[in-house]
């Protein structure tokens, strides 16, 4: 199974008209995605790949029945175009863009919240769900694999060496989700570790952090309650203490969201924390074999 998307969503992509909307939107209909409408407006009635253009989000959900939307517009334009998506009621709403004004970014979470609607990102890769099913973003299809291991991660290109990996070691991915790096994000791990504990064809899910915030110590806590086993990756462990790295939310403050304490956090839970990336897919298969009886 999966979480959030699968073959039954119908995608709409807002700026499809754009260099990037349109080279992805290739992309992602070549995975075998349901793109079924763009939204892009003054540019109504144009094709891109075959998917009708339209000016807003209510004519495309209303014309073409789209029910999740992915935004490849500019920081600038994505608390507009995200609260259209949301009105229209779409769902996941899927933010691409980074350098999201934090104030935007706060907006759009308080209207989703409002509506019921799951956003993802900003500043995300988006979300995969192999086997052709779906993918909304820009990861690279051809490293997905369909398996039993939930991913849930802050880092794309982490992401991509793990799954990568994984799919080496003959482990497949029910659902990858890139919850994005910004201090402000739609969902976050326990949200999505939530979605992971109810799909009954997740057997492990694998949690990728990184310093800053305290993402990585709510999710421990919750994680002492599920009934699956977890293995994560956590990156920055060399980050000088109250410097920002990479990520606008990969920042430790006060002694909060430090390396150290999310490692201990999770290792309490009894999460196994993997000392690299490729560390992870034997770390899965051992939690797999314990978990159906085997050495």
């Amino acid at each position: 199974m999966s979480i959030l998307v699968d073959e039954r969503t119908k995608v709409l992509v807002a700026g499809i008209t754009g260099r990037q909307g349109a080279f992805h939107t290739q992309q992602m209909l070549e995975f075998g995605t349901r793109v079924v409408c763009g939204v892009a407006p003054g540019r109504g009635g144009r094709e891109v790949s075959g998917v009708p253009v339209f000016e807003t989000a209510e004519d495309a959900v209303d014309k073409r029945g789209a029910t999740a939307a992915v935004l490849f517009v500019p920081a600038t334009a994505v608390r507009d175009s995200a609260c259209e998506a949301i009105d229209a009621g779409l769902s996941p709403v899927v933010i691409i863009a980074e350098h999201v004004p934090v104030h935007d970014a706060m907006d759009v979470m308080a209207f989703a919240a409002a509506r019921g609607a799951v956003v993802i990102g900003p500043n995300t890769y988006g979300i995969c769900t192999p086997g052709g099913k779906a993918k909304l973003g820009i990861p690279p299809g051809r490293i997905f694999h369909p398996g039993p291991v939930g991913v849930v991660a802050r880092s794309g290109t982490l992401s991509y060496e793990i799954v990568a990996s994984l799919t080496e070691d003959g482990l497949g991915q029910s659902t990858v989700v890139g919850m994005g790096g910004d201090p402000v994000v739609g969902l976050g791990f326990v949200e999505a570790l939530k979605r992971f504990a109810k799909d009954e064809e997740t057997r492990a899910v694998v949690l990728v952090g990184e310093i800053g915030g305290t993402a990585e110590e709510e999710a421990a806590e919750f994680i002492k309650g599920m009934d699956r086993p977890v293995v994560a990756y956590l990156a920055g462990a060399t980050a000088p203490p109250g410097r920002r790295m990479g990520h606008a939310g990969a920042i430790v403050e006060r002694g909060r969201g430090s390396f150290q304490s999310k490692r201990h956090a999770l290792e309490a839970a009894g999460v196994a924390v993997a000392e690299m990336p490729w560390d992870v897919a034997p770390l899965v298969r051992a939690a797999l074999l314990r978990g159906s009886g085997g050495a």
